[in-house]
């Protein structure tokens, strides 16, 4: 099971997975860009704003399963995560077994992604925003009173921009990962025709990322098992766990 955080995680935060799954499952965590110890050898601006490609990830990923001799595998991805674990259906999807993606904002990322790693403007505003923990702050500040946000995405935004090098991440992060948009097509094409058996986790107070964020998108996916907790955006807890590892080892 190849994991991937949310933002401002780290490579173990599935490891509370290992005593229900353990027997069935060898997790593997990355530390994805921009998070721990995870850089680019270049990290200028120059080169944060090359951003990184759905091939250019696919095959990084690739090559570490054929050096660790991984053949097939499964997918995790949380919240941010849950792009990557995206574009390695899209690309991978003939190796992949089960793709689980909780608080999946690779289904409608929302306006904050769209305006400050899509848009030109928005993604320059962004970038004299980091230079200043107190003009990000007060964008924080502001995004959560427009609805943008909610309390809890906003309280773990602000604990990512209180040093300079935060800020620069949280720059980093909407600018090198812009083009790993959900392809919806490709998408389902993979879950399909590749009998992927797929697990979409929501919480059910999750202002972000709610539950009706779905509906759309999973009508295309009768076969989609659906799993909604009581919980807001903040939900690998002992709940998660037990909803998911009982979904997983009934098969």
């Amino acid at each position: 099971m190849l994991c991937f955080h949310g933002y401002g995680m780290h490579g173990k935060q599935f490891i509370s997975l290992e005593p229900a799954l353990g027997n069935k499952y060898t997790f593997i965590g990355f530390d994805l860009f921009f998070h721990k110890e995870t850089k680019l050898h270049n990290q200028s601006l120059a080169a944060i704003k090359n951003p990184i490609t759905k091939k250019v990830f696919a095959d990084l990923i690739a090559e570490f399963c054929d050096h660790e001799n991984i053949n097939r595998f499964s997918v995790i991805g949380y919240s941010m995560g849950s792009h990557f674990a995206t574009v390695v259906a899209e690309e991978l999807g003939n190796r992949i077994d089960e793709y689980i993606v909780a608080a999946p904002s690779s289904i409608e990322p929302g306006m904050l992604i769209r305006v400050f790693s899509k848009n030109k403007l928005g993604n320059k505003l962004l970038e004299k925003l980091t230079c200043s923990e107190r003009a990000l702050i007060n964008m924080l500040n502001i995004t959560r009173r427009l609805g943008l946000i909610d309390d809890v995405g906003r309280d773990i935004l602000y604990k990512e921009v209180d040093t300079p090098q935060l800020r620069f991440s949280f720059y980093a992060c909407f600018t090198y990962f812009r083009l790993l948009e959900t392809d919806e097509d490709k998408l389902i094409q993979a879950l399909v025709e590749q009998n992927i058996r797929s697990i979409f986790i929501f919480g059910k107070r999750d202002a972000m990322y709610p539950p009706r964020m779905g509906t759309k998108f999973l009508k295309k996916l009768p076969k989609a098992e659906v799993i909604i907790l009581n919980k807001n955006h903040e939900m690998i807890d002992k709940d998660f766990v037990a909803a998911l590892s009982g979904l997983l080892n009934d098969n």
